[in-house]
């Protein structure tokens, strides 16, 4: 026997040469499957390309320390047997023990993969990604949970199609792993799903249709004053939500297949669109430029297809663009009551103080608020305060998280352009082509003010 064999006999060589080649194999295997599309699960990655080559690699470990514990061995007893085990099937006690190992060994391998499905499909809950996982997402996960997807699955949105978006999502996941490890979070949290452009946008196709024709919706924006009886004002607008059409006078314009919106952002979070670039169903091409934009940012800057994410860029995670809208809808929604005298300005003015955390937010406003209807000595519906108090806690428990600096408006919002420039980025009547055309600015291609409802 030759002093290679005679190492590798030691059962820690054998046991690492028997997990070594199951774990290659089942990587393969697997590996062949993920990049099929046999897995619908994403988070299943990190058991085929983290959790088995690191079985494969202690595998692979296992092999020369058998080796050197083998030589150990040899060179204290010399006189030691060479030869392999020998296993006798003829005697009864040897058949019992075999078949004692292969039923133990089929029944772990049973609880191995029961166990791997719970934790894949674990992985992909929301509540992995918002809470056991990812704690600095805290404020996604809040906003997502009071948001128009609260029953739609992070992943679902968060990884793209295929193998590209499969990677992709798993190197994303690498990075916001190695800034929790390192705590070097960045606060707050940067928008988008560091996803390739349209990735995200692809998504959004599983469940919505941008070529179904939507036609127009009545939207009632209710607004509040901050006077003593509350004063509500309200703004009726015929959305033009439109649909896959020749006309540019609807919203949904911009999805139209047939038409390709090109644009070249300045920042990060392309709220600032110097130049844009529009090629119709019938070719025709139009490049509308912002005053004053030098000629290298048209021609080195990189260039975006539009698409869903760059107008509904918060419909994942919505965090109130400011205190006042967040009090108007409360109000609306009635979870605070207009009969209390001035509750929205109150509301609004404890909203706008700063406080350390969520806790003495609270306790600050619970006592704010009782304060001010005893100071002014009003005979306050005190369950109705108490209503109020409640509602006005929990919108700063979804809008605001000081531990990661996030609070009302820290997340622009492009649909619309109340609150933020949305839509104005482009559509300011100050982009113009070289023949003097520009992106119209009238209201009136996106909505028609109403004075009543129909």
């Amino acid at each position: 026997m030759g002093r290679f064999e005679g190492l590798v006999r030691h059962p820690l060589a054998i046991a690492g040469a028997l997990i070594t080649t199951a774990s290659a194999v089942l990587f393969i295997a697997l590996t062949i499957a993920a990049f099929a599309g046999m897995f619908s699960n994403p988070y299943a990655g990190l058991v085929v390309f983290i959790a088995i080559p690191a079985v494969f690699v202690a595998g692979l470990v296992m092999i020369p320390a058998g080796m050197w514990l083998q030589r150990k061995k040899l060179e204290r007893h010399p006189d030691a047997p060479a030869g392999w085990p020998v296993f006798d099937f003829r005697e009864r006690r040897v058949r019992h023990i075999a078949l004692a190992v292969v039923a133990l060994t089929a029944a772990n391998g049973v609880i191995v993969l029961v166990a791997g499905y719970g934790s894949l499909h674990y992985m992909e809950s929301p509540t992995f990604c918002g809470q056991s996982c990812h704690l600095p997402m805290t404020p996604q996960f809040t906003a997502w949970q009071g948001g128009p997807h609260a029953k739609v699955a992070c992943v679902s949105c968060h990884v793209g199609e295929g193998a590209r978006g499969f990677v992709q999502a798993k190197l994303a996941g690498t990075r916001q792993l190695a800034h929790v490890i390192t705590n070097n979070i960045p606060k707050p949290i940067q928008p988008g799903a560091h996803m390739a452009p349209g990735a995200q946008a692809g998504t959004c196709l599983g469940c919505h249709q941008p070529d179904r024709v939507g036609g127009d919706r009545i939207r009632v924006m209710r607004e509040y004053a901050d006077d003593e009886t509350n004063t509500e004002s309200a703004t009726i607008l015929q959305m033009h939500l439109g649909g896959r059409s020749s006309s540019t006078r609807s919203i949904h314009w911009h999805a139209d297949p047939a038409v390709r919106i090109e644009y070249v952002a300045t920042d990060a979070e392309r709220q600032t669109i110097p130049y844009v670039k529009v090629t119709a169903a019938d070719g025709t091409v139009k490049e509308f430029v912002a005053p004053d934009t030098p000629d290298d940012v048209v021609r080195n800057g990189e260039r975006r297809t539009m698409d869903c994410m760059d107008c509904h860029n918060t419909i994942g995670h919505p965090i109130s663009p400011t205190p006042e809208h967040a009090m108007d809808r409360a109000i609306t929604a009635g979870q605070v009551s207009r009969d209390l005298p001035f509750v929205r300005r109150e509301g609004v003015r404890l909203l706008k103080e700063s406080y350390p955390d969520s806790e003495t937010a609270g306790r600050a406003i619970d006592q704010g608020l009782r304060s001010f209807y005893k100071s002014e000595g009003r005979s306050a519906d005190q369950e109705a305060v108490a209503r109020a108090i409640a509602a006005i806690q929990g919108v700063y428990r979804r809008n605001v998280f000081p531990a990661m600096k996030v609070t009302f408006g820290a997340y622009p919002n492009n649909t619309g352009h109340i609150t933020s420039n949305g839509c104005f980025r482009c559509h300011d009547d100050s982009h113009q082509t070289k023949d003097m055309q520009t992106i119209s600015g009238d209201c009136e291609y996106c909505h028609k003010q109403l004075e009543s409802l129909p």
